[in-house]
């Protein structure tokens, strides 16, 4: 296949991405205004003002409910995103990547770049969201702004080398009528290494295109143009509430910085990070006011750019994740490094490190791991534990647990294990012509789980494997 490995949609890495998905039933933590952020940087560049300190992190009550809230979960459903699909070379039978839910669709993307769409009240297949057999789905961003799915894809008339966004009401594809979508960024060339990236936080997206170096600012709304940034010397922009941080070319010894408002692309401080000479930066990252520099070997420095203010945590201590996950309600940040998770705050100091929640796969990513919307629970595809120690060596189990554990104290409080003896496959109910046909044992669907999301409004979760299977557990 001739499509540019390095072809990419960025999603924002954050729990309010996942948020987003739910509907305005489920509870949620107040949201903070993104413009707050960018009054902090006003106040501190004309001189003033009061700064209240951030209200530290407290315990959510629905963490300690969450053994009853998961108690006899069974596999209730097996969706195929292969079913009755007359596949073209191009959709040869591979993982699922990433699952998306919004109300009662469920969304299954396979690597192939298939990706079918299943209505959960009747659990039967809607359709595929190929609009032609040429097109290899990349992402999907669920825009609860209109109830609508973008599908972000290439093409192989095109050689796989450009993004191309669609955008379809739901409501459209419940009634299987994907003629009702229509595309989106039509004038932008997103020719690799272009870029397209969802950010649910601050209401926007973001484009770059290669060939002029211009990066482009739309309200997710209504995907209104608001601003451009034009600069050949941009390395970056990383995105917080209500800021855009930009970094440029490295020189010798220091990286030029800039923060811009994400409203309107406004400069709020110009400034520069004073750089180790001849070490790779491992990552420059921004939450709020904060500044995250690392290294290669070098300690990590967390610099507050209100005051110049510096922590450096040992680079024995922090070792370079793999990724990250900001938790802006709780103004700490997870890490992921070798299959283990670890919960910071902006001191340098260790909040969290989690028992019993190691990661099944050794390159993390946020489509096999979801933290709820309070920011108390992360849940995981794992290691199955056996009296407290992991299964090692040739003779291990081949199937996972999905673990979920408290953010707050890193205890697992629940899982759904091949373990539990209890665990089985639910009975179909008398006279449910709904139920969909389940080939899977529970062995079987916990094994080589490669991507998994978990519905709040329904309290079930849905995990999909390398076979190109969709499971629901429930209770």
């Amino acid at each position: 296949m001739d499509y540019k490995p390095g072809l990419r949609v960025r999603l924002r890495v954050t729990a309010a991405r996942r948020r987003a998905w739910q509907s305005s039933a489920c509870r949620k933590p107040p949201r903070r205004d993104p413009a707050d952020t960018v009054r902090k940087f006003m106040r501190r560049e004309i001189g003033g003002g009061h700064r209240r300190p951030p209200r530290p992190a407290a315990p959510s009550t629905s963490a300690f409910s969450c053994p009853e809230k998961f108690r006899n979960f069974q596999l209730q459903e097996e969706y195929d995103a292969y079913e009755t699909v007359q596949l073209p070379s191009l959709w040869s039978r591979r993982k699922i990547i990433e699952i998306v839910a919004a109300k009662d669709l469920i969304f299954a993307l396979a690597e192939s770049g298939l990706c079918g769409a299943f209505n959960r009240t009747t659990n039967k297949r809607i359709c595929c969201l190929n609009t032609s057999p040429d097109e290899m789905i990349k992402s999907l961003f669920y825009n609860k702004n209109n109830e609508s799915l973008i599908t972000v894809s290439v093409y192989e008339s095109d050689r796989f080398s450009s993004l191309k966004c669609r955008t379809t009401p739901i409501e459209y594809i419940r009634r299987g009528q994907l003629d009702g979508g229509f595309p989106l960024f039509e004038t932008e060339s997103l020719r690799y290494p272009g870029f397209v990236e969802f950010d649910d936080v601050n209401g926007k997206i973001l484009t770059f295109s290669a060939h002029d170096s211009t990066y482009k600012v739309f309200d997710i709304k209504n995907y209104k143009f608001l601003y451009s940034i034009y600069d050949k010397d941009i390395q970056e922009i990383k995105i917080s509430p209500g800021i855009m941080l930009v970094i440029y070319q490295k020189a010798s010894n220091h990286v030029p910085l800039k923060i811009l408002s994400i409203e309107d692309g406004t400069p709020l401080k110009t400034f520069t990070q004073l750089l180790h000479r001849n070490r790779k930066v491992d990552f420059i990252e921004q939450f709020n006011e904060k500044l995250l520099v690392k290294q290669d070997k070098e300690n990590l420095q967390i610099i507050d750019v209100r005051n110049a203010g510096l922590i450096e945590v040992n680079k024995t201590k922090f070792m370079t994740p793999s990724a990250f996950i900001f938790l802006y309600e709780n103004n700490l940040f997870l890490t992921f490094c070798n299959r283990t998770v670890a919960a910071w705050n902006f001191r340098g100091e260790l909040v969290t490190s989690f028992n019993d929640h190691e990661l099944w796969h050794p390159n993390c990513n946020t489509n096999n791991v979801y933290i709820t919307a309070d920011q108390d629970l992360i849940i995981s595809y794992c290691k199955v534990s056996r009296d407290g120690r992991n299964d090692e060596g040739p003779e291990a189990s081949p199937m996972g647990s999905i673990n979920m554990s408290s953010i707050f104290t890193g205890k697992c409080v629940t899982k759904i294990s091949p373990l539990d003896p209890t665990l089985t496959v639910a009975p179909r109910r008398r006279g449910d012509s709904s139920r969909s046909t389940i080939t899977s044992t529970v062995s079987d669907a916990l094994e080589d789980i490669t991507a998994l999301f978990y519905d709040e409004d329904r309290n079930e979760i849905y995990t999909g494997n390398s076979k190109g299977l969709v499971h629901v557990w429930s209770n």
